[in-house]
């Protein structure tokens, strides 16, 4: 079976490539690197042609939020077009829990955007909603300043680590498209002030996290359960412990 990964060389797109690889499966990392860009089209038809599943794992180069919607706007119109022509059988995708609900920010608003993009296509698809990535833990502190004193928010979390979205996306991608979408989650949940706070102590920055209900989340105000399945999850195996031992802190 031949398939195609956009944004193949990315930290879940890398991953979901050598899976499927190892199950002896033709398998393509597309990227603009490899002279396939969603965004022109260059590359596109090549690319897909044979191709009976497609995913789409890439993301905005910017959290701007102009250029985040105008990027799943136009790659996802693009893309799903050449599925289109290519006959594709299976179109997954990868997005957020939590996106319908978080429409304050311009990322939940160009996710949005992309979905309705693919439930309009002909092309059969699942997409799959996954909960906050453990490696980004440093980008939430991050997004909210440099400064020593960090506003985050007390919702809770239930962060997923990346290798166990690899293999749920792997698993959707191997299983028939579900016209829906499903939800993955970590194995434990946390408040995000509390999980932020202990990932910078772990890694021995400074900085202090000042918990604050009403601090926003990339734009977006946050309730109890905002950022957590809306549904019956399928749940990760790794723990936040796991994960440190291996992890490279993105800061």
């Amino acid at each position: 079976m031949k398939i195609v990964v956009i944004g193949g060389t990315g930290l879940i797109g890398s991953k979901v490539v050598r899976l499927l690889s190892e199950r002896g499966d033709e398998v393509i990392a597309a990227s603009p690197k490899s002279g396939v860009n969603t965004m022109t089209g260059e590359g596109l038809d090549a690319a897909l042609l044979g191709a009976e599943v497609v995913l789409d794992l890439a993301n905005s180069p910017s959290f701007e939020d102009k250029a985040v919607l105008d990027f799943f706007v136009t790659a996802g119109t693009n893309l799903l077009a050449a599925e289109a022509r290519a006959g594709v059988r299976h179109h997954v995708a990868l997005s957020v829990v939590g996106t319908k609900d978080l429409q304050e920010s311009g990322y939940f608003r160009g996710k949005r955007a992309q979905e309705r993009l693919i439930k309009a296509s002909p092309t059969p698809y699942t997409i799959v909603h996954a909960t906050q990535f453990l490696e980004f833990l440093g980008s939430i502190a991050n997004s909210v300043g440099a400064d020593a004193a960090i506003p985050l928010s007390t919702a809770l979390i239930q962060p997923i680590a990346s290798d166990d979205v690899a293999a749920f996306v792997a698993e959707a991608a191997l299983a028939q498209p579900i016209n829906g979408t499903v939800e993955i989650a970590g194995p434990e949940k946390f408040r995000l002030a509390d999980l932020v706070a202990r990932y910078l102590g772990d890694i021995e920055d400074s900085r202090k996290v000042q918990p604050d209900p009403e601090a926003k989340y990339f734009g977006a105000r946050l309730d109890e359960a905002s950022l957590l399945p809306r549904g019956a999850a399928r749940l990760g195996t790794v723990t936040y412990a796991d994960w440190l031992k291996t992890s490279r802190p993105n800061r």
